[in-house]
């Protein structure tokens, strides 16, 4: 069988039209690689060199077939080289002028059932194939950077592309061992439309000064397993670039979310536009270079100013999961721990369900079973908080309501010996509420751990305009002996990891809700594209739909912005009772257990 598009050209010798080049040549394809500047297209050739060699020293492919891939890559200066391609892919800087300009010059140049196809990642296709001779003949392709790697290649179609164009380059994609997915023509089309209003959101969070920059990107990659931080993927990006494709997504959605945020145009137009200018966000050791250096806004990593009390004990109020989750982190790491429930039966089976879990443990090579009985010996069940009288640290796990919450602060501020610092885990709720519900405001904070809490290595440290600088260094240094990375945030919905992972995953259900993606199309995209570890509606069924629901609808009190508001359809399934995984309907059917 013929293989589609044989001769491939590539105009624009940047980072992703070198990639491309790449997996082009090495499936095959005679490319023509047409840069203006010299100097780029000297950089394509070493770096297809470069990356040809190390693929022959992993054993991925022969010296010969090396040898062949480079003698298939020819670069010109002049687009007239791409006379007698079948197909032209297009990664010039991202601007409808110099796209445009690359689309008029072709139209003269190559044969009328030449595909040419654009690589924007925000601006609309159907505009750039209106100014074309042959709009039917005009699609994008949207290749993900490092292109070697990155499996995801969106196929997008404007209401003129032949649907025989979009079947050659669907064929090229799962030829070049992608995962093409077909998508319609709007800014940020599927992972970059979810993938920037989180980057933007955070680059908010940050101006703000919310949190650190080093806390942001911490808090994403530990509680939500990213494979970057916003804003060091903001950098690698291109702080320019982001802002570029944020106003091509606001002039389309007209959502305030996607109004890129004063600092990428303070930063865009001081040149620190991240990684390629040697400083954005960070500051690195050379422009190109990924190694962060220390500027001045680098912690220190001192010991903390202020001295923390002593905590040998800790209470931790609860009988669920996340409550036995926690105990076990606190006795593993040598703290006596008391584990209070409702009555002494729910708390001897939740100590049950932790020696369950540390049996799993020694099991797996990952403690011995003398460790997991001295974690054991550390926890003791009570059936009351009275128990909690001695305890350095009471820390509560239980139910996500207000006035639960604060019922169970106020006794253990009765109970609680003075110094006790006290801690919620909650994940939404105002920690100054459950403070006042105590006459010592100043001794409460936020402890926000993250399920599994054994597996988990995040810790958000909540402060209140009431806790004190002790009690804040008390947390921190608790947090850091039970081996979990803490981050410092304030008392507003959902501190950082859910403010910014919540209004992502409303989106991907306004995608949906709109009959934009389909949910596989859309999971596959972010899984693919974006390096998540699992997919939007793959994670809200997990989570649980009135979980996010309640999420979202705080956030929406919280912050007033109408893009805020809880998709209808993520409303919808809730009141209808499909919750997700736990009740076996959510976005998807699940079996049974």
């Amino acid at each position: 069988m013929d293989i589609p598009l044989p001769t491939i050209a590539v105009v624009g010798l940047g980072t992703m039209g070198t990639g491309i080049a790449d997996v082009l040549v090495r499936a095959g394809r005679e490319v023509v690689g047409i840069d203006v500047s010299d100097t780029a297209a000297a950089r394509a050739v070493a770096a297809l060199e470069s990356s040809t060699a190390r693929a022959v020293a992993r054993g991925r492919i022969t010296e010969e077939e090396r040898r062949d891939a480079l003698a298939r890559f020819r670069t010109f200066s002049d687009l007239r080289a791409a006379a007698d391609a079948d197909l032209v892919i297009e990664v010039v800087p991202e601007s409808y002028e110099a796209k445009q300009e690359v689309f008029r010059a072709l139209d003269g140049i190559v044969r009328p059932d030449t595909v040419l196809a654009t690589g924007t990642n925000a601006l609309s296709v159907t505009r750039l194939a209106a100014d074309s001779a042959h709009p039917e003949r005009v699609l994008g392709l949207h290749f993900f950077t490092p292109v070697q790697a990155m499996k995801l290649v969106e196929v997008v179609s404007s209401v003129l592309t032949d649907p025989k164009a979009v079947e050659s380059v669907t064929r090229l994609a799962l030829d070049l061992g992608k995962e093409p997915v077909a998508v319609g023509d709007r800014a940020g089309f599927i992972a970059d439309g979810l993938l920037f209003g989180y980057l933007n959101q955070a680059a908010a969070m940050y101006e703000a000064k919310y949190a650190s920059r080093e806390d942001i990107d911490a808090a994403m990659r530990l509680g939500c397993g990213l494979p970057m931080g916003p804003l060091a993927l903001l950098d690698l990006i291109g702080v320019d670039t982001a802002r570029t494709v944020l106003e091509a997504m606001y002039a389309d959605s007209h959502d305030r979310l996607h109004a890129p945020a004063p600092v990428l145009r303070q930063l865009s137009e001081a040149g620190l536009t991240g990684r390629k200018s040697g400083r954005g966000f960070y500051t690195y050791a050379a422009p190109g270079s990924g190694e962060v250096v220390r500027d001045a806004l680098t912690p220190l990593g001192a010991a903390e100013a202020v001295s923390g009390r002593t905590v040998r004990s800790v209470g931790v109020a609860g009988s669920g999961t996340m409550a036995s989750g926690i105990a076990e982190v606190f006795a593993k790491a040598g703290y006596a721990v008391v584990l209070a429930a409702r009555s002494q039966e729910k708390a001897d089976a939740a100590k049950a369900r932790i020696a369950k879990s540390l049996a799993r443990s020694v099991d797996r090579g990952r403690m011995t079973g003398e460790a997991r009985d001295t974690t054991l010996t550390l926890i003791t069940p009570a059936g009351s908080l009275e128990a909690f009288a001695e305890v350095d640290l009471a820390v509560e796990a239980v139910a996500e309501d207000l006035a639960v919450k604060q019922e169970l602060f106020g006794r253990l501020d009765k109970i609680c010996k003075p110094g006790a610092v006290l801690a919620t885990t909650t994940s939404s709720l105002p920690v100054v509420a459950c403070a006042r519900a105590t006459t010592r405001p100043q001794d409460v904070v936020g402890m926000h751990f993250f399920n599994p809490a054994p597996a988990m290595k995040l810790v958000e440290i909540v402060r209140t305009v009431l806790t004190g600088d002790e009690v804040h260094a008390t947390v921190r240094a608790v947090t850091e002996k039970i081996r979990k990375h803490p981050v410092d945030c304030g008392d507003r919905a959902g501190f950082i990891v859910n403010a910014l992972l919540f209004p992502y995953l409303n989106n991907a259900i306004k995608m949906v809700q709109d009959h934009y993606a389909t949910l596989d199309d859309i999971d596959a995209a972010m899984r693919l594209g974006g390096g998540y570890p699992m997919g939007p509606f793959e994670l809200l069924d997990v989570v649980g739909l009135d979980v996010s629901l309640a999420i979202e609808q705080v956030l929406h009190r919280e912050f007033r912005d109408p893009g805020l508001a809880p998709a209808p359809l993520l409303e919808h399934l809730v009141a209808a009772g499909c919750l997700g995984r736990k009740t076996g309907r959510g976005f998807r059917e699940y079996a049974r257990r």
